[in-house]
């Protein structure tokens, strides 16, 4: 139950960024919950080669480059996904960022409420 409510959360937070970047369109919430399932798919499986891989540049810009890697792989299911369009790199990377910060708001709320001990 708690794993499908995180799913929720990642939809909604999706559907917000949509909202609040100019950039990104959402057709429909099935399409949001599509796109939370393939995003983090590639969040578990891809992100960590990928940040392993571009370790010495995320060390020589003190981590910064960790959000080009979030806007890489939010631009990429983008191009995938049927619904679901992301018009530029600088959008990938400002819809990146409001579906972390929306998720983990999300979740933190998601824990407190249920008492989680894993998360």
């Amino acid at each position: 139950m708690y794993l499908l409510l995180r799913w929720l959360v990642s939809a909604l937070a999706i559907l917000a960024a949509a909202y609040v970047i100019p950039g990104i369109s959402v057709a429909t919430f099935y399409t949001a919950l599509i796109v939370a399932l393939v995003l983090g798919f590639l969040n578990a499986i891809v992100r960590p080669v990928l940040f392993i891989l571009t370790l010495p540049i995320t060390i020589l810009t003190l981590g910064l480059f960790t959000f080009v890697l979030n806007g890489f792989l939010f631009w990429f299911v983008a191009s995938f996904v049927k619904g679901f369009e992301v018009t530029g790199f600088l959008s990938a990377i400002g819809g990146a960022f409001v579906v972390t910060v929306v998720s983990w708001f999300g979740n933190q709320f998601l824990r407190s409420a249920y008492h989680h001990p894993d998360f």
